[in-house]
């Protein structure tokens, strides 16, 4: 049973954004003449998470179980007021952040892991499979498994296993197995290891390589991001941000978060879409995998071997491989659908930085709030800083999503 505190600000819906976006949702579509991509969905899918995925329902209905797992990993997670950031940058204005790290994982990932994971385990499925860029997904993956005992595949891109060789610690005490990817253990990672066996991977790759595992071992597919399903779940972000702004008599003028996939940005953003339609948001991720500014609104694959749906997204090609850059969760070569849409229509803006401004506002975010923020997180901070700078006089409440803790990503100042 969730306690009464809590459950004043955990929500008992999901919030799905397709009823409020500006217009429909393009559909995705085959991306081979040869088998429908759209009906192998039906194969690696949980049954409710394909559901979830094409409904207009504006909510859905939280599980009284995975509410209950929600508290035990550490929802709701704290909005803070950043009042040693304000003292620092001379703001008149109010700093908040949502801090998803304080969860059992360390990042907003498990809220819809233990979703996905829930599910597949009432289907009565083999085990689960995923892709993982810096691991932190990979890290929810394995814990939700855990949770609902199910065996966890999981495929972590070559150049953040060799970064980050302390989150395959933590997926091997998940229990959850994980291969650097392009791996062995599926034709594509072969197939591209024979081409290149220096190929540092790539999540296309590794999103590949965890379809061809799901469809061979009966396995579900775990969708980290840019589906709308995993957005869907993140929204639980969102809502908690709302009534604890509410509960103190804020209002928000200014959300600001990070994008790889849209996942964490999303479930944080759009919530206050409906109602707050004079909230301004900001999109940001690494000027190295510039998807917004360079890339194309156009309909691409979601994976390197072209195994899913094309979808129509920003995107700088499913061929893109990025530079090696130290935010593995932004390297990816899209975003999804529904966030795209927003922010060709002007509703949303975007904003890229550069490692440098990165790793300077993780800097001042820890010797002001205490908090050592992920990479990716960092870049939400840095354009909340930039902004700041900016908007100096304004006065206005700024809200920005930490997704992460850094404490595992501390290589990255060596």
């Amino acid at each position: 049973m969730i306690s009464a505190i809590n459950s004043e600000i955990i929500p008992e819906n999901w919030y799905n954004v397709i009823p409020d976006l500006p217009e429909p949702l393009p559909p995705p579509k085959d991306s081979k003449a040869e088998f429908s991509s759209i009906n192998l969905l039906n194969k690696i899918l949980p049954k409710e998470v394909l559901r979830q995925e094409f409904t207009f329902k504006r909510y859905e209905k939280i599980p009284d179980e995975v509410i209950e797992q929600y508290e035990q990993i550490g929802r709701p997670t704290p909005l803070i007021r950043a009042k040693n950031l304000e003292k620092y940058l001379d703001y008149g204005g109010k700093i908040f952040y949502k801090f998803e790290g304080a969860t059992a994982t360390g990042s907003h990932k498990i809220n819809t892991a233990i979703a996905q994971a829930y599910y597949a385990k009432n289907e009565g499925v083999n085990g689960v499979t995923t892709e993982t860029g810096a691991g932190q997904w990979g890290s929810a993956t394995a814990l939700a498994a855990s949770l609902y005992k199910l065996p966890a595949q999981i495929f972590m891109v070559k150049v953040s296993f060799i970064q980050k060789p302390l989150r395959k610690i933590v997926m091997n005490l998940y229990n959850g197995n994980v291969v650097p990817s392009p791996s062995n253990l599926t034709e594509y990672g072969r197939k591209i290891l024979s081409e290149n066996p220096d190929h540092p991977g790539t999540l296309g790759i590794g999103i590949s390589e965890a379809v061809e595992y799901a469809l061979d071992h009966d396995y579900r597919y775990m969708v980290a991001s840019v589906m709308n399903s995993a957005l869907t779940h993140q929204s639980v972000i969102g809502l908690e941000t709302k009534k604890q702004l509410e509960l103190v008599g804020e209002h928000a003028d200014v959300l600001i978060g990070c994008v790889g996939g849209g996942s964490n940005f999303g479930g944080f953003t759009f919530p206050f879409i409906p109602d707050h339609p004079d909230t301004e948001i900001i999109a940001t991720t690494a000027d190295e995998v510039p998807k917004f500014s360079k890339g194309d609104y156009k309909y691409d694959l979601m994976d390197s071997a072209g195994v899913l749906p094309e979808v129509r997204m920003y995107s700088l090609g499913a061929d893109f491989v990025p530079p090696t850059i130290y935010a593995g969760g932004l390297r990816y070569h899209g975003a999804s659908p529904s966030l795209s849409l927003l922010i060709n229509k002007g509703r949303i803006k975007s904003d890229e930085v550069n490692q440098e401004e990165v790793k300077n506002a993780i800097r001042t975010f820890a010797n002001t709030q205490g908090i050592i923020a992920a990479p990716e997180s960092g870049h939400a901070i840095a354009t909340m800083l930039n902004y700041v700078k900016a908007h100096k006089n304004e006065k206005k409440t700024i809200v920005v999503n930490v997704s992460g803790h850094g404490l595992l990503d501390l290589s990255i100042f060596q």
